[in-house]
């Protein structure tokens, strides 16, 4: 297997964002979209003719999967909503964990059969274990896969059966086998990063099942291989990197998202690109992400 290789990142858009996140490649767009959670923003910037777009919503926005078109779905305080971003019309809402009011989505991704998997957490960031793991399938049956964490974050898939996800705040980041039930089969530990590295965030993963993290408070992007050895690092000039996606021509650029939150003057005056969105050119190919399959009922009665 060729070494990694990579540019030294690249801000692509000088925006602030408090929270970035949800980074999303959408060929047919040209686009790599994201969203600003604390902002209430979906971003999408076109790199062939180099448009930008940012729609508003009217809550905190954790992530977006594409549909089709113009529409997506969209992982929102207490609600997963199927909409399309350009006429705003609103096509499905279903409500997540009502009963507590506090909780909001945070990250999500479609899997390779193209359903759709995402976490909730605590929006006040309390030392609680509120937050689940749920996963949305093409008939839009939601299921409670996994429970008991502090702030959910991935998942990344290996295939349809094996992926990554974390808990952040316990810095860990675990390897999670499911069966065709939904059931798990197995959950260990992946990786575990020390309090140096800061925080594990989101992640995807390249052809060669390399996992590529984002470290909140890290100010980096490290690369572990299927041993979950660190195989290589991107170091970046800001400080709490939250999440990447592999898209662009021949799916080898990385983009990434970062975030102001919780940074003081010295932290911004130290890593004065925080909140900026970056690209990094690489020499390997990343996994594209699917669209969210609904099946054909649903979509009848949907879109």
């Amino acid at each position: 297997m060729n070494k990694i290789k990579t540019t030294e990142p690249k801000p692509i858009w000088k925006i602030r964002c408090t929270l970035g996140e949800g980074t999303l490649w959408v060929k047919e767009h040209n686009s790599i979209y994201f969203v600003d959670i604390k902002k209430k923003k979906i971003c999408s910037l076109n790199i062939k003719n180099k448009k930008k777009k940012i729609f508003k919503v009217n809550k905190e926005v954790g992530f977006i999967a594409h549909v089709r078109d113009d529409i997506f779905i969209l992982g929102l305080q207490g609600e997963i909503r199927i909409q399309n971003l350009k006429s705003k019309k609103v096509l499905k809402s279903i409500p997540i964990e009502p009963k507590l009011k506090l909780n909001r989505i945070n990250d999500g991704k479609t899997d390779p059969a193209g359903n759709l998997w995402f976490g909730t957490m605590d929006n006040l960031e309390r030392k609680i274990e509120k937050g689940s793991l749920y996963k949305l399938d093409k008939n839009l049956k939601l299921t409670r896969v996994d429970k008991n964490y502090r702030i959910t974050n991935g998942p990344a898939f290996i295939d349809q059966y094996n992926f990554y996800h974390t808990d952040s705040p316990k810095k860990t980041i675990y390897k999670i086998k499911i069966n065709k039930n939904n059931k798990i089969i197995s959950k260990k530990i992946f990786k575990k990063l020390t309090p140096e590295e800061g925080v594990p965030d989101g992640m995807t993963v390249d052809k060669n099942k390399n996992l590529w993290v984002a470290h909140f408070r890290g100010a980096c992007v490290s690369v572990f291989n299927s041993r979950a050895k660190l195989i290589h690092r991107i170091k970046f000039p800001a400080k709490n990197i939250t999440n990447c996606a592999f898209g662009g021509k021949n799916n080898q650029e990385l983009y990434v998202s970062t975030a102001t939150k919780g940074m003081d003057k010295a932290d911004l005056r130290k890593f004065r690109y925080s909140g900026f969105f970056f690209g990094v050119k690489t020499n390997t190919k990343g996994v594209l992400q699917k669209k969210f399959i609904l099946s054909n009922e649903a979509e009848r009665s949907l879109l």
